[in-house]
């Protein structure tokens, strides 16, 4: 029996074709059942304040940063969205004196600008290497910060960026948000089309995508107008260059956060029994990382909400 058609965007795959009793399952999950889909590879957290939340995501880079060595450079990989942690990671980092000159970052990806053909400008009010700087690495004091030479960021031309991955320094950890689209950076479903018409691509391709430039699914374009736009869909653009799976399986530790901002109830708990359940779907990306050897999600309580039907 061919998939269903996407209820959301006919000419795109996405966690709306997955089998409805798949579908049930996720939406019967309640926040107890979420802590007991870890199993060995695959970490769940939970913590109760947004305080705690934010802290332990910003830890994440002290401890990369701290165990890093000019002989043994160690680097994170960091996502705009959630971006809460990122003044919190430069204050640590001052107010312990902590020398993190040997360490590297990698942004996740960046939007890409179709009128140039190129990544859209640091002064773009979108750009999320802006953020980056802005929030956190401008924010360091210049005697403990890295040079800019060890600041990774994804470019239209993605052949430094993927050189980065393989030049000796070593990924302790990949953070990543989860879009409701059910993605990691941008790696969002791809089109219903060609080769793809009648079932998504096999979990084999969708892992041999590198780095690249991205054509962004419907609803992944009207999430971030959400979060970042005030709702302006007009001024998001359409593609994006993403950090690929060829990468991700290069960092020992995928730790993804989900503070109920950035997806809803249902795909915060869709995830985590695919990941759990080790069901992989390109479909629903995110759900490739249950073939990943060490995978973590944090939940913020207060933010994993409900799937009852509640109208307003």
């Amino acid at each position: 029996m061919s998939r269903p058609l996407s209820a959301i965007a006919p000419d795109w795959w996405d966690y709306t074709t997955l089998d409805r009793e798949l579908i049930d399952e996720a939406a019967r999950i309640t926040s107890c059942d979420l802590s007991r889909l870890s199993r060995p590879g695959f970490n769940v957290i939970l913590y109760d304040t947004l305080e705690e939340f934010y802290l332990a995501e910003a830890l994440e880079y002290i401890n990369a940063w701290r165990a890093s060595t000019d002989d043994n450079p160690i680097g994170i990989c960091g996502p705009i969205g959630p971006t809460e942690q990122l003044p919190l990671v430069a204050r640590i980092v001052n107010a312990l004196d902590l020398d993190v000159r040997s360490g590297h970052f990698w942004g996740m990806d960046e939007w890409f600008d179709t009128a140039t053909g190129r990544e859209v400008d640091v002064a773009h009010p979108l750009s999320f290497e802006r953020a980056d700087r802005e929030l956190c690495f401008n924010r360091i004091d210049r005697r403990l910060r890295m040079p800019d030479s060890h600041l990774h960021f994804p470019k239209a031309d993605t052949s430094a960026y993927r050189k980065s991955w393989d030049a000796g320094v070593r990924c302790a950890v990949m953070q990543g948000g989860q879009g409701e689209v059910k993605h990691w950076a941008f790696n969002d479903p791809l089109p219903r089309g060609g080769q793809h018409k009648n079932a998504p691509p096999t979990a084999e391709e969708y892992r041999q995508l590198p780095t690249r430039v991205v054509d962004l699914h419907p609803l992944t374009i009207a999430q971030n107008a959400r979060t970042s736009g005030g709702g302006n869909v007009a001024t998001v653009p359409t593609k994006a260059i993403s950090v690929g799976p060829v990468e991700t399986w290069k960092a020992e530790k995928v730790s993804i956060w989900h503070a109920g901002t950035h997806d809803n109830p249902f795909g915060q708990r869709l995830t985590a029994l695919m990941i759990s359940k080790r069901i992989v779907d390109t479909s629903v990306p995110m759900s490739l990382l249950g073939d990943h050897p060490n995978v973590q999600f944090n939940y913020f309580r207060g933010g994993i909400g409900s799937c009852d039907v509640e109208m307003h």
